[in-house]
């Protein structure tokens, strides 16, 4: 038996309490997002992360401290030999999570933002080569879904911005 939802009118919603304004706050910024990149590439390490994505030791020394504070890095000391003791980052499952979204942003951009034949690099299947896909499917029958197939509707902590108290269904 299928729940009855009730649709809701986005301009009614406060939108402070959407899963994607607090993503953001957390993952938002740009530099963020491509230290997260670079981490699921396999970089761990500060000066490697500065090296590869270009940003100077302050911003990036910030963006670290604020992605381990989120749970989406944890540190791994290390030591190099004649060297102080140094933290590698490396994603956390937490972290990993974010992985549909990087290949969602990779796949927008190889349409939207450079040439067609111009990617510089995919994301392939390890066990056949194939290129990966993010799609947004039904968590019921498995079909893929577009926008036209999908609808907003009240979710258990829905807050109107009219009455900014919880609805419960």
């Amino acid at each position: 038996m299928v729940a009855a939802h009730r649709t809701v009118d986005w301009r009614e919603i406060d939108t402070e309490l959407c899963a994607i304004h607090r993503t953001l706050a957390v993952i938002g910024e740009k530099w963020t997002i491509l230290v997260i990149r670079d981490a699921a590439n396999g970089v761990r390490r500060f000066d490697d992360f500065r090296r590869h994505v270009g940003l100077s030791e302050a911003v990036l020394s910030d963006r670290l401290k604020h992605l381990v504070a989120e749970g989406i890095f944890e540190t791994r000391e290390y030591q190099e030999p004649g060297q102080r003791r140094r933290n590698e980052y490396r994603l956390t499952a937490k972290g990993w999570d974010l992985f549909p979204v990087l290949i969602a942003l990779l796949q927008w951009g190889d349409q939207h933002a450079i040439e067609p034949g111009d990617q510089a690099w995919v994301v392939e299947h390890v066990e056949c080569g194939h290129p990966v896909r993010a799609e947004v499917r039904c968590s019921h029958d498995g079909a893929k879904l577009g926008p036209r197939e999908t609808r907003l509707a009240a979710g258990p902590g829905l807050t109107t911005t009219a009455s900014k108290t919880r609805t419960k269904l």
